[in-house]
């Protein structure tokens, strides 16, 4: 065993930056709010590719000014973002308006996406204790499950008491605003080495950073490293919303709540059951620093987890398929936990494998090349969603991810 987590104010901290992040909740309703709104399964797709190419886009140039301005402003210019994208959305009635607040929430992602990774792995160098990459990350993404868990209660509660999925965007907000203010508490050496800069300044730095990025990315084991991780994540983040079309499947068939209209019942559906997900995938990624000590080196757990995520979305497609809801849902829960499993190791791994001066950008090409994955992902999944259905248009892209595996597996010895 390791050593123990120095649970001090800042830890509470970057833990509490997890929870009020990921009170999101639009998330548990998000494809729901776009069915309602006349939003058809390749729109969908469209909207989610917007999304990722947007980040796509901004990620490199985010990290940089992270890197070269400071992380603390980077991280609170994001939350300003999202609010705008909020605020959108609840006013949004057609296509181009989400499309356009979609925009809005990318550039949001790319200031924020990798920045805070690497300031809790700065402040853990700065403590002597980086040895504790995974199972400090482990537990403050705990905090954020947690706060995923109370969010689908709340967003259930307002869905069902207001019947409209539009005012979990305003209550979005409020949260963010919260987080705003805490990171600008955060001690001012996380921001990184420069604080003041001119010209020649900003010049000598970016000219430092391409060099650490270029000696990170030189080797081939590195570039296998970032293809698994990107790869399961984008896979993640662009099929993980259409268990919410599962849910409400399931609650229209179940015979109970007779006399509540189908909103409510699929309010109460999708509510219970994203909350004990969450639950289980915050004790998920708590544990994930316990299970990399079952293995010797990072890449075993990395490939094996990646194999059984995989094989859970295809199984849990065709169990769509053919209407057996309650066995689908189960089955897609691995996917959830496999994620927050895995992200901890993978992160703490990259990390390793990164020149420190470039750890923002480093960790921004990483979740750039995600979000090319998800792209790729979610267009192919809407559009088979839309002409064959939501389960054989996850099995389908699932499968055709698997066949490849053998070219982006890490090498165990």
């Amino acid at each position: 065993m390791g050593q123990a987590i120095e649970k001090n104010r800042q830890y509470y901290k970057f833990g509490l930056y997890g929870f009020l992040k990921n009170l999101r909740f639009y998330e548990s309703f998000l494809i729901l709010f776009f069915l309602e709104k006349g939003i058809d399964y390749l729109k969908i797709g469209l909207l989610y590719s917007i999304r990722e190419i947007t980040i796509i886009l901004l990620e490199i140039p985010s990290g940089l000014i992270a890197d070269i301005l400071g992380r603390k402003k980077t991280l609170m210019a994001s939350f300003l973002f999202y609010i705008v994208s909020f605020i959108i959305f609840y006013f949004s009635n057609h296509f181009l308006l989400m499309a356009f607040a979609m925009m809005f929430f990318a550039i949001a992602d790319a200031f924020r996406t990798g920045i805070h990774k690497a300031m809790i792995f700065q402040y853990l160098k700065s403590r002597g204790k980086s040895s504790q990459k995974t199972d400090y990350y482990g537990h403050t993404r705990s905090w954020s499950q947690a706060g995923s868990a109370l969010s689908s209660l709340i967003a259930a509660f307002m869905v069902f008491y207001y019947g409209s999925y539009k005012i979990i965007f305003s209550a979005s907000v409020i949260p963010y605003i919260f987080d705003f203010v805490l990171i600008s508490t955060y001690p001012a050496f996380l921001n990184g080495e420069i604080k003041h800069f001119d010209q020649s300044t900003l010049w000598e730095k970016s000219k430092y950073i391409f060099k650490a990025f270029y000696q990170s990315f030189k080797e081939l084991e590195f570039l296998r490293l970032l293809t698994s991780l990107s790869l399961y994540t984008g896979y993640y983040k662009a099929v993980k919303d259409y268990i919410q079309p599962i849910m409400m499947s399931l609650a229209l068939t179940v015979p109970f709540f007779t006399n509540l209209g189908n909103k409510q019942k699929t309010a109460l559906v999708v509510g219970v059951i994203y909350f004990f997900i969450y639950i289980l995938t915050a004790h998920v990624s708590r544990r994930s620093g316990r299970f990399m000590e079952l293995y010797k080196n990072h890449a075993k757990p990395m490939n094996l987890t990646l194999i059984i995520g995989f094989s859970a979305g295809i199984v849990s497609g065709l169990f769509y398929s053919v209407q057996l809801f309650w066995v689908s849902i189960i089955i897609f829960i691995f996917i959830l936990m496999i994620e927050n499993l895995r992200k901890p190791i993978g992160i703490a791994y990259f990390a390793e494998l990164s020149q420190d001066e470039a750890m923002a950008t480093v960790l921004s090409v990483q979740s750039q090349s995600q979000s090319l994955f998800t792209a790729i992902i979610a267009l192919i999944v809407g559009i088979t969603a839309q002409y064959a259905g939501v389960g054989i248009g996850i099995s389908l892209a699932t499968a055709l991810l698997l066949i490849f595996f053998p070219l982006y597996r890490l090498k165990e010895k």
